[in-house]
């Protein structure tokens, strides 16, 4: 009798041990590298063009093909930056009943796609981050993936949550089925956010090993507001020198819901800062004026959309938190635009060194974007840590030594033991 009770025993504990492998929550990690999904910053990530004979944009080509991205270094001579930006613009059915995320569309004729969707190639900005892997064992394209999307759409759109839970399912089971390590760039981490509160905890404990943010533009910045009428050029991300250009190139900007997304919300910045100024009738505006901006300006589906998606990806509530270990790196001590003194709220004003409005910052993105993520602090059981780094540039710190260094040492380090995924917020909707 004896003999069967341990034999029962021991059945019944191997069974448990199997359905639930640390009854205290702290989760086991394989042996070997962790792998890693990169999240590129704002235009990024390589679109391709093609442009059939249906497109009917006046004074431009009705048929070929170009790529879209920043310092792409072969952009072409076919379509010229304005005609880029036209064909780039999007279609907005404001009459529609239909859910925001389904009203937008591009040019007929015009089929936009992600170039070498999953490999590094398809965001090469990042080839001192993959090098530092690759020094360290790393596999290009194996333990380490890219998730691009399109940078005018938000992450509720085109397919982007279906597509990238299953890049980095795919990443799990090829490294033998190790947790992912998300690592987001700029506006990447406002992706990587929205993947991990519209994902289960139980999905979290099982794919996620944490999440590196590198400036991450959660709460927006000021400098979208002024880009709304001054266009910005994605080849090198300089201001249009010709009207032309700057009216093209803010037309794209204002029909893009990532432009409202990527402005800085009045929920956290609320008039701290001015970021857009019209010299015409001296009045300065706020993120909290933004209602006023566009209604001032004649921009009445400006409004519309920014209504939906100023602060769209959600990330200051307890309920919107990560739920994951994170790591969060900032640059300070830098001028950094946050806007610009328009000569009058038109879309295509030009602009220049003497126009802009400045704060402290990393150069592109101000110390109130680059601090706000300090709320996950409150965080429970989940680790949390934001490093300064006075006087690196928001667009060195992906490759900065120090910041790689702490990068593969997190890589390192196991996730903490955090309570059952019974005890987890509901995915945000």
């Amino acid at each position: 009798m004896l003999g069967k009770f341990w034999l029962r025993f021991v059945v019944a504990a191997l069974f448990v041990l199997a359905v639930f492998p640390d009854p205290a929550g702290a989760v086991a990690q394989r042996p070997g590298r962790t792998p890693v999904v990169l999240f590129p910053a704002f235009h990024l990530s390589k679109l391709a063009v093609t442009v059939d004979h249906r497109a009917a944009v006046p004074g431009c080509p009705r048929s070929g093909t170009f790529e879209d991205w920043y310092l792409n270094d072969r952009p072409g001579t076919a379509f010229s930056q304005v005609c880029r930006d036209r064909l780039l613009t999007l279609r907005y059915d404001a009459r529609s009943s239909r859910p925001m995320a389904t009203r937008f569309s591009d040019v007929p004729g015009v089929h936009v796609r992600l170039l070498d969707y999953g490999r590094t190639s398809s965001a090469p900005f990042y080839e001192p981050l993959y090098r530092a892997l690759e020094a360290h064992g790393y596999v290009r394209n194996a333990d380490i993936r890219v998730a691009g999307y399109d940078s005018r759409l938000t992450p509720d759109m085109g397919g982007f949550l279906e597509r990238t839970r299953r890049l980095v399912e795919t990443a799990y089971r090829d490294s033998g089925n190790r947790p992912v390590h998300l690592i987001g760039h700029s506006n990447g981490p406002l992706y990587a956010q929205y993947l991990l509160t519209h994902t289960t905890r139980a999905w979290r404990d099982k794919y996620i090993h944490g999440f590196t943010s590198v400036a991450g533009n959660m709460p927006g910045q000021g400098l979208l507001y002024s880009t709304l009428f001054t266009g910005l050029n994605v080849q090198d991300f300089g201001y249009p020198t010709t009207r032309e250009n700057a009216e093209s190139s803010a037309r794209m900007y204002l029909s893009a819901p990532s432009s409202y997304m990527s402005a800085s919300d009045p929920a956290v910045f609320g008039d701290r800062e001015v970021v857009v100024r019209d010299d015409s009738t001296g009045r300065g505006y706020t993120p909290r004026d933004y209602p006023k901006l566009f209604a001032d300006a004649g921009l009445p589906v400006a409004k519309e959309i920014a209504d939906h998606y100023i602060g769209f990806v959600k990330f200051t509530d307890r309920r919107s938190f990560p739920y994951v270990d994170v790591h969060a790196e900032r640059g300070s001590g830098l001028r950094t635009i946050v806007g610009a003194r328009l000569a009058r709220l038109a879309p295509g004003q030009l602009t220049d060194d003497s126009r802009f409005l400045y704060r402290d910052g990393d150069s592109n993105q101000e110390d109130l974007t680059n601090e706000a993520v300090g709320v996950w602090r409150a965080m429970p059981c989940h680790r949390f840590d934001l490093t300064d780094n006075p006087g690196v540039d928001h667009f060195s710190l992906p490759g900065n030594r120090a910041v790689l260094d702490r990068l593969l040492a997190h890589l390192r380090v196991p996730r903490g033991a955090c309570a059952p995924a019974s005890m987890s917020p509901r995915p945000a909707r």
